[in-house]
């Protein structure tokens, strides 16, 4: 998972001018790459390493410690697979999914995945014993309305899809590998929003509903980040170098991972809050009442520790 944020100036370690998903263009910012599990009940941030982008550096893509993101993401995949977790399967976004080295790589280590990939992608299909070679828009196009499942997706509100899997080859991946169209309506013409993907999955499995129900898990990585940057301050960091980087989204993983673990295990709910704790800002504001109350609590039994503490700093208290 690739995520960035819009950062002006030039002395922040990675930053440089590349695409920043959040305001949709190049601008200057930092990326940084996380690698997340989702088991169905939970969805928690693993591992993260700041891109360094080659501007940053001091001898460009020259420089030793200069890695692609591919080269990043594959490096905190083995961090897994050497504790001993290895995912079911890997859902990765067009940045990878378009790249066939790193889908050599993950095959390489057995791993299961699907991918987005790009709709220029060229791809080798066979059609009417032949083997075809096009553009995979190029094969939506062709495609009937007869050759498309719809299906329900069921996110944050449900919303209907169009799905057409193939069979077919990719250049300098052995064999063949199965690629998912889907789209917003039931004809390509129609269409106003259409992405692609590939897996490696046993193709027995690999039917519209697998497809889709399967990458749209991936989207809880989204309501990560969505509430660690809304809620945690992710992104309104003061620091400059590297290391400093790291702590601070090392120390935002785990303040999400401590407020989602008392969400799910219902300790918070029992004491510190008067309604279901369905969500996580519900969780937070909750652990947020029971720390004031013990700090009041504490407060009001040590005043003569805490006023020596903020008069050592120079200040009184009253």
């Amino acid at each position: 998972m690739i995520q960035d944020s819009r950062k002006s100036g030039n002395f922040t370690a990675g930053v440089g001018r590349q695409y920043i998903g959040e305001i949709g263009k190049t601008d200057n910012g930092n990326v940084v790459v996380t690698t997340h599990l989702y088991d169905g009940k939970k969805s928690l941030p693993l591992d993260i390493e700041l891109y360094q982008h080659s501007n940053s550096l001091p001898e460009g893509k020259k420089d030793p410690e200069f890695k692609k993101k591919p080269e990043l993401a594959l490096e905190l995949i083995d961090k897994s697979l050497k504790r001993g977790y290895r995912p079911g399967i890997v859902l990765i976004d067009s940045g990878y999914g378009n790249n066939t080295s790193f889908l050599i790589e993950l095959e390489k280590r057995k791993l299961t995945y699907i991918g987005g990939i790009a709709k220029n992608r060229n791809i080798s299909i066979n059609k009417e014993n032949n083997i075809a070679s096009m553009r995979i828009y190029k094969l939506a196009e062709s495609l009937s309305k007869e050759d498309f499942t719809e299906v329900t997706l069921n996110l944050d509100k449900q919303r209907k899809v169009w799905v057409a899997t193939k069979k077919i080859e990719i250049s300098r991946l052995e064999g063949k590998r199965s690629i998912a169209i889907v789209m917003n309506a039931e004809t390509f013409c129609q269409a106003t929003d259409v992405d692609y993907f590939i897996t490696n999955a046993n193709p027995d499995i690999v039917t519209p509903e697998w497809i889709v129900s399967t990458y749209s898990q991936r989207n809880w990585v989204e309501v990560f980040y969505r509430e660690v940057k809304g809620w945690l301050g992710l992104k309104e960091y003061q620091v400059r170098s590297k290391r400093s980087l790291k702590r601070h989204f090392i120390l935002v993983f785990c303040a999400y991972t401590f407020i989602l673990w008392h969400k799910l295990t219902g300790g918070l709910r029992r004491r510190w809050a008067n309604k279901p704790l369905n969500t996580f800002p519900e969780a937070l504001s909750a652990f947020r009442t029971a720390m004031s109350f013990r700090f009041i609590e504490w407060l009001n039994q040590n005043q003569n520790v805490f006023a020596a503490y903020k008069a050592s700093c120079g200040f009184v208290w009253a």
